[in-house]
């Protein structure tokens, strides 16, 4: 049987310089070291100003899958972008057109290897391209992947020839040949039109494609919503620039016949500029610089492509044994068809071919997610809370659409056959065999929801399970919401209508309304089934316009309160569910996400080992404050200790606390104040301080070393 799709979730193991490795070194490869010549074939001397508008017209699906990725980092990547906004079909479409689409480029990368490979030995391009889809294969089986680390080291090294390669190419052009020579192999600039220009502008997209890549393994980016944006934004700068300035160096330094017919044109070039170098060690640079690239693309390829139908098949899209995992706890069924579809590939089409269908299909997708963006948005589910949302929103989506549609069309009735082909071979597939395994709709019928189609209100369930992974945002102002909570510890049986009442009575302070007012709104939600209530623990909330920061009420009980849990609107009859811990929420009408953020937090804390142990055993208010802390964002200082004896008579502003840190909480003869800055410690206090994790470490450092 398939895991379900709630399997397991990956380590968040990689940051912002793994996000801009993969994405950069999967775009370094054919795009670069292979493609140009047979670009220029079509553009001539304008190829260079094709690799631009490529660069450019990716902008729209870098925005959109920027912002996918943040709010549903999920393994995946398209695939669980278009089946969650769009639904089963649109995802089946989408994941297996993504799946082609990777291993066309994998196969293309393939055939790079086999290119550069026969500067050393005169072997077959194709044969050597088969042999090492085998060895990726056998690779992947056994386990032995791409690490981050070699990742690293791969784009690391590849960077810095390219540097040397550009820096040394343009001061050749520059100064090295004569300008009317460069201008003779720029002229005509346009030589096959504006057509030539166009289509071949879709023909190098396949070199931008690696860009989106990352979102395939946004389930493990550490801090998501800065570092996927972020990384793919880096990396799209750096090797536009690269290609734009390399291909413009080719066509320079390069005849125009030899270039177009040339499937290894960045050697071919650096060895009319790097003769200064002993032997021929500038072109042996840039072949090993190719092959290391090819190689990182082709095994990681292979890798991003057999986890398409593993994740397809997780969520019952595909049979149960693509999910199956080998002896090495590697998906073995899904590596051996990927790999055999990428031979089919080599053997078939040639290198033109295969660039021109890989496009089309990362066209295709690129379509598909910045719909899957409009629908997201428009479908106002309040937990799609993206920590990074697309610029001129919609125009870029509608722009990306449309110049993807168009480019697709002047590629050729080949690459829109085959498009189209797999469009149907897709929906086929769906209606024979998928459509009854899943019991799913997207985010689109939440759209239109108002018109009366049907909504799937498991989507949203699920995407308050990723919120609550996702964690809170660097600007969720939740410590200081804890802080300065109310507090109600109760030592006689109440039941739920007297402690809404006990609660109003405190919101009523902060809120500019009437506690009747307050009990009425709780109430409501409570009626309808709006509280969610998990290991007796309630948090009953709302969201009002009369707020410009959230409260928060911290509610223990000694005796069980009972919590209406009968939802009129369903015919089922619950019984009421007893508790004797409740957080009351109040937020802001016009931040939903950090409503929803906050609560999840809560909710992370709640289900914790340790919850229930340290709720009970917290001595005062101040304990049962400081149990929903986090733990790397706080710390508790007995002005009384050793370490702390610079603290006593000092007052908070004279303390000089490391960076972000502050003086939340002080408890004194068993009460609990807070703080102002002329504020003096005494001994015996009890201080809670608040702050960044990397403050917080410094302020624990400082005081165990006594400074």
């Amino acid at each position: 049987m398939a895991t379900p799709s709630s399997h397991r979730r990956l380590k968040k193991e990689l940051g912002l310089f793994d996000v801009f490795a993969v994405s950069t070194g999967a775009m370094f490869s054919s795009g670069f070291f292979l493609l140009p010549g047979l670009a220029a074939a079509q553009a001539g001397p304008s190829v260079a100003l094709a690799y631009l508008i490529a660069g450019v017209l990716i902008l729209p699906a870098m925005f959109s899958a920027g912002e996918l990725a943040t709010a549903l980092p999920r393994a995946g990547g398209a695939y669980y972008f278009l089946d969650r906004s769009l639904g089963p079909l649109a995802g089946t479409i989408g994941g297996l057109g993504t799946y082609f689409a990777l291993t066309l480029k994998t196969a293309f990368a393939l055939i790079g290897i086999g290119a550069y490979a026969a500067f050393f030995v005169d072997l077959p391009i194709k044969a050597v391209a088969i042999a090492l889809t085998l060895v990726f294969v056998v690779i992947n089986i056994v386990g032995a992947k791409e690490t981050t680390t070699l990742q690293r080291i791969l784009v690391s090294i590849l960077l810095v020839v390219l540097a040397f390669f550009t820096i040394q190419g343009l001061m050749y052009v520059g100064w090295g040949q004569p300008a009317s020579l460069t201008l003779e192999r720029q002229t005509p600039f346009l030589r096959f039109g504006l057509d030539g220009l166009l289509s071949t502008v879709g023909f190098v997209f396949v070199s931008y494609a690696g860009l989106t890549k990352v979102a395939s393994i946004a389930e493990e980016v550490k801090n998501p919503d800065r570092n996927i944006p972020l990384g793919m934004m880096l990396s799209l700068g750096i090797t536009t620039f690269i290609y734009v300035a390399g291909v413009f160096i080719m066509v320079s330094v390069l005849e125009f016949g030899d270039l177009s017919a040339d499937l290894t044109p960045v050697a071919t070039a650096a060895d009319q500029f790097f003769s200064w170098l002993p032997g021929r060690w500038g072109l042996m640079l840039i072949v090993i610089a190719a092959l290391a690239a090819f190689a990182s693309t082709g095994n990681a390829g292979l890798m991003s492509a057999s986890r398409y139908p593993l994740a397809m098949a997780r969520d019952r899209l595909l049979p149960a044994w693509f999910a199956t995992l080998g002896r090495y706890n590697t998906p073995f069924p899904s590596i051996v068809v990927s790999g055999g579809i990428m031979i089919l590939f080599i053997l078939v089409l040639d290198a033109e071919g295969i660039a021109k269908l890989a496009s089309a299909f990362q066209l295709l997708i690129f379509i598909f997610l910045n719909l899957a963006v409009i629908v997201m948005r428009e479908s106002r589910i309040q937990s799609y809370d993206p920590g990074y949302r697309s610029p001129w929103y919609p125009w870029v989506q509608l722009f990306g659409m449309i110049t993807s549609g168009a480019l697709i069309a002047y590629m050729g009735w080949m690459a829109i056959l085959f498009t189209l082909g797999v469009i149907i071979v897709c929906v086929t597939w769906y209606q024979w065999y998928a459509k009854d395994n899943v019991r799913r709709d997207g985010a689109i019928y939440h759209w239109f929801s108002r018109l009366g189609q049907r909504r799937f209100e498991g989507l949203d369930v699920e995407f308050r399970g990723i919120l609550k992974e996702k964690g809170l945002r660097g600007e969720d102002p939740y410590e200081q919401i804890i802080a300065r909570s109310f507090v109600l510890d109760m030592e006689q049986p109440k039941d739920f209508s007297e402690v809404v009442e006990d609660v109003a009575a405190l919101l009523a302070r902060r809120l500019p309304t009437s506690e009747m007012d307050i009990v009425e709104r709780i109430m409501a939600g409570t009626r309808v089934g709006a509280t969610p209530v998990t290991r007796g623990v309630a948090l009953p909330h709302f969201r009002t316009e009369m707020l410009e920061q959230p409260e928060l009420v911290l509610v223990r009980s000694s005796y069980p309160v009972h919590v209406p849990g009968d939802d009129p609107l369903t015919d089922v009859v619950e019984e009421d569910k007893k508790v004797k811990t409740l957080f009351f929420l109040v937020s802001p009408e016009s931040n939903p996400g950090q409503h929803l953020r906050i609560l999840a937090q809560i909710a992370g804390r709640v289900d914790e080992d340790s919850f229930q142990q340290d709720w009970v055993q917290a001595a005062d208010e101040q304990e049962l404050k400081e149990v929903m802390l986090r733990n790397d964002r706080s710390l508790t200082v007995n002005v009384s200790d050793k370490e702390a004896a610079s603290w006593r008579s000092s007052r908070v502003m004279d303390l000089g606390l490391p960076g972000s840190c502050l003086v939340a909480l002080v408890q004194r003869d068993g009460e609990v104040e807070f703080p102002r800055g002329s504020t003096r410690f005494h001994d015996g206090d009890r201080v809670t301080v608040i702050g960044e994790p990397g403050d917080i470490k410094t302020l624990r450092s400082q005081l165990r070393s006594g400074t």
